[in-house]
């Protein structure tokens, strides 16, 4: 099958099957006499097998050591446990900093609630106080103490 066929058959942009052939996660086709890339059905199952991974918050590095683990079967599978229990470890670091965020954004928001001008809007007052390096509710007293903001 041609790239275009490959793409929607998979669901993946004609880029980004070049850019995995790039990073050597879809071997290089051979071409056609018309110089087509020429897929195969393994071709598509190892790009499914990609996405699926890429769903899941993996790394390509992450889906390079999958692979190499699908080459080598024989191969315990330790070092796959691992693997996942850091991804694991980092979706948990990842949550606890989006509920971080959501209780700071909760109480920024908590600082307006009518219909007010622009100028008496504690929102934009504390972003501009924040701003001003003078501290602002979602922060506490200091903005930029203790690495709160990157």
């Amino acid at each position: 099958m041609k790239i275009g066929e490959l793409a929607k058959r998979t669901g993946c942009e004609v880029e980004t099957i070049r850019y995995y052939e790039r990073e050597g996660l879809v071997p290089m086709p051979p071409r056609t006499e018309g110089n087509y890339r020429h897929y195969s059905e393994q071709d598509a199952e190892r790009l499914l097998f990609i996405r699926h991974c890429r769903s899941l918050g993996m790394s390509l590095d992450d889906i390079r050591t999958l692979q190499h683990f699908q080459a080598q079967p024989e191969l315990a599978c330790d070092e796959i446990n691992a693997m996942l229990d850091r991804h694991l470890e980092q979706t948990e670091q990842q949550i606890a900093s989006l509920q971080r965020l959501q209780e700071q954004l909760q109480m920024l928001r908590n600082t307006c609630h009518s219909q007010l001008s622009a100028r008496q809007c504690g929102i934009l007052r504390n972003l501009e106080s924040a701003a001003n390096e003078s501290g602002c509710v979602c922060h506490g007293s200091h903005s930029h103490a203790g690495g709160a903001v990157k």
